[in-house]
């Protein structure tokens, strides 16, 4: 972070700082950075933070740094949404007295003089205050799940302060709320247990552009759902996956399913993307395999969020996709692990929506034991999966397939999740002008679900093919080709 702005402060830190200096942010040390300075003493280590005038006004274009052009009517958008300090009408909460917001009434000088006072008022009680030029939505919540992960793997209480003075308070808002909102859904919660001792708020409730991460002491009973999460990866308290061998495997599903059996028509090879696009628009690229054996759902979020940092750092002739591997996300074919799969990917794909990314990319989430009638909700369409299996004969008669939608028995329709049937979970991150190139300008169609039920669905001419190809392999051939793969990465 650049020294250059006029307030500094020394903040004294316990050991926790010393575990933040251990973030792992190699992926996007180009996007941003977490700045600390340390001085090691007999008893503490130092970090030094800096912050900017209080007349500094916190708005970030929609088409940031890193996001490419301004998005048109004509184009999809290459930038996720921050909001500023105004809601959805327009109104500035900055600029509204209210008895119920203390802040409200506050001139920008008495509100940067508490905000520094708080920020003094850390330093005494020995919380790190990180400073992040995080200057867009990809930095922000890369810089933000990860050091929420490094407080998350520590069993002991502690608490961070992460300064993002580019960042608008209206983004930071957002996000707190939407994670508050997150742990009353017990839904989600029962599979993502490590997150019901995180909190995240804002300093002073938005007096200025900082958020406190903060996680009380690992309970008894959280220390058993630590370390039973971390056994099924490897033998007691060390994980094994292998990343080559991890690589290997999935490169060998791609192969089986993707390219083989042409479930993506524009996937020829299991190393180059986007074939076949040109025309319009789109070159191929190679395709980035990246992988974590990380088992915390909040490191599985912060390294999703380093590649789309990478993603949106890099052209498309140099990257074209990144397929993410996380062996230790529900490892195994069990319900509990189809489960925990499916509650981080919801995580992910709730967390890349919440600033509208899925006008910028589209995900794709697998599992080894993946079932579409196991994915909530069972009969609309859920980000990243396949669509319902419910509306598999209703797209296979739009597509003209009228034969095999009256022949297909239910369980050769159920073959149609192989192809999300990953040797382990893994999610591919796509462009969206891919997706838009590949599927073509007319994709999305009212498809009707069922008598009087009409639903907007696309993909109809994908699905419907894969559908049909894979009842035609067979079970057998396809269960035995998973195992084959899950071996690969076993051996």
């Amino acid at each position: 972070m650049k020294m250059t702005n006029q307030k500094s402060f020394v903040v004294s830190t316990p050991f926790l700082l010393l575990l933040l200096l251990t973030l792992t942010l190699e992926k996007a040390s180009d996007a941003f950075q977490i700045s600390y300075s340390n001085t090691i003493s007999t008893t503490t280590t130092t970090t030094a933070i800096t912050t900017k005038s209080s007349h500094k006004t916190f708005v970030t274009p929609l088409y940031a740094q890193g996001f490419g052009k301004k998005p048109t009517d004509q184009a999809p958008k290459q930038s996720m949404e921050l909001p500023t300090n105004d809601d959805n009408n327009g109104n500035n909460h900055q600029d509204v007295a209210s008895s119920s917001d203390p802040l409200a009434s506050m001139s920008d000088e008495r509100k940067a003089n508490l905000f520094q006072a708080l920020l003094r008022d850390l330093q005494i009680e020995g919380t790190p205050v990180l400073g992040c030029d995080a200057n867009a939505v990809h930095t922000m919540s890369a810089a933000l799940w990860t050091t929420m992960a490094e407080v998350s793997e520590n069993d002991e209480a502690s608490k961070v302060c992460l300064v993002m003075e580019d960042i608008p308070i209206g983004a930071m808002r957002a996000f707190v709320e939407d994670f508050t909102v997150l742990k009353t859904q017990e839904r989600l919660m029962e599979y993502l247990p490590e997150l019901s001792r995180l909190s995240v708020s804002l300093l002073g409730k938005g007096v200025g552009p900082a958020l406190i991460v903060e996680a009380g002491p690992r309970t008894e009973q959280e220390l058993v759902e630590k370390h039973e999460r971390v056994a099924a990866c490897g033998d007691g308290d060390t994980q094994h996956f292998d990343e080559g061998k991890c690589t290997m495997a999935l490169k060998s599903f791609i192969d089986r399913i993707v390219v083989h059996e042409q479930a993506c028509p524009y996937t020829k090879s299991i190393d180059i993307a986007a074939v076949g696009l040109e025309a319009r628009g789109v070159p191929p690229g190679p395709v980035g395999y990246r992988f974590s054996d990380a088992s915390d759902a909040c490191a599985a979020v912060g390294v999703f969020w380093n590649c789309v940092c990478e993603l949106l750092a890099k052209p498309q002739e140099e990257i074209s996709t990144v397929m993410l591997s996380l062996p230790a996300v529900g490892p195994g074919t069990s319900g509990q692990s189809l489960s925990r799969f499916a509650a981080v990917v919801e995580l992910i794909s709730r967390n890349l929506c919440l600033f509208r990314g899925d006008d910028v990319f589209g995900l794709v989430h697998f599992h080894p034991a993946y079932d579409r009638m196991a994915i909530h909700p069972i009969t609309k369409p859920a980000y990243g999966h396949l669509p319902p299996r419910s509306w598999l004969r209703a797209m296979l008669k739009m597509n003209g397939n009228e034969k095999e939608a009256q022949e297909l028995s239910d369980e050769d329709l159920a073959l149609s999740d192989y192809q999300r049937k990953a040797p382990f979970t893994a999610i591919n991150i796509l462009r969206v002008n891919q997706l838009n190139a590949a599927s073509g300008a007319k994709s999305i169609v009212d498809l009707e679900v069922a008598e009087g039920v009409t639903e907007k669905a696309s993909g109809i001419t994908t699905y419907s093919r894969n559908a049909i190809r894979l009842a035609n392999v067979g079970k057998e051939a396809l269960q035995a080709g998973l195992e084959g793969d899950i071996a690969m990465m076993q051996s």
